[in-house]
């Protein structure tokens, strides 16, 4: 019965040494393979083992992941954009009312009408009471030369007329409204014989507004 477990333990020594040693195989660098050497001592064999990892290095052969570009379900903000502001409306200037106008006929008249202050040296064009043209510069007749005053009417309209008293003078736009004396362009800064001067611009109008009947007040 000794013998027998004697037997068993040796076995189970082997196993384990055998086990401890990587399956039984010597390694190529391991120097004295386990045996005593003669001469190194007489004591328990000395083993200079060299680990080595024999193991080949894991490589992934798993494939990359590629990374897909993300697509974006977001929708794009729409781009704001501001109302233009409204144009600010400019007011225009009030006109010159009948209050300015110091020719209170002219004003009460039907129709056109025209009105001349002395004085002032202004002139106007009125329709129904309203003003539609004036003030404009206008100069009257000189000393010995008045130019009547008073309320009167577009007696006739000449386009070009000659005055056959002061040597054939031209008087371009000719608006009579007394005998003698008309609206014509004239100079400003000479004074006339009766008549009302005017620039080449406003006789021209006054030419084109005015019909014959219509009311032409004059005030000193």
């Amino acid at each position: 019965m000794k013998r027998l477990l004697v037997g068993i333990a040796a076995v189970a020594g082997a196993f384990v040494l055998a086990a401890c040693s990587g399956g039984g195989a010597s390694p190529a660098n391991v120097t004295g393979g386990g045996a005593v050497e003669a001469g190194a001592g007489g004591g328990a064999p000395t083993t200079s083992a060299v680990t080595s990892s024999s193991a080949p290095a894991t490589t992934s052969s798993a494939p990359a992941t590629t990374s897909s570009p993300a697509t974006s379900t977001a929708k794009p903000k729409p781009t704001s954009t501001k109302p233009k502001p409204k144009p600010t409306a400019t007011k225009p200037k009030p006109a010159t009312t009948t209050a300015d106008v110091p020719c209170a006929k002219a004003a009460a008249a039907s129709g056109t009408a025209a009105c001349v202050d002395i004085s002032a040296h202004k002139a106007w064009l009125l329709q129904d009471g309203k003003v539609i043209y004036g003030p404009v510069s206008m100069l009257p007749g000189r000393e010995g030369y008045a130019t009547p005053t008073g309320s009167f009417r577009v007696l006739s309209k000449e386009k070009m007329h000659y005055s056959r008293e002061f040597d054939n003078a031209p008087m371009p736009n000719s608006v009579f409204f007394y005998p003698g004396d008309a609206f014509h362009t004239g100079s400003l800064k000479t004074y006339s014989h009766g008549c009302v001067h005017l620039s080449a611009t406003s006789s021209l109008k006054f030419f084109n507004t005015l019909h014959v009947g219509d009311v032409v007040q004059v005030v000193p």
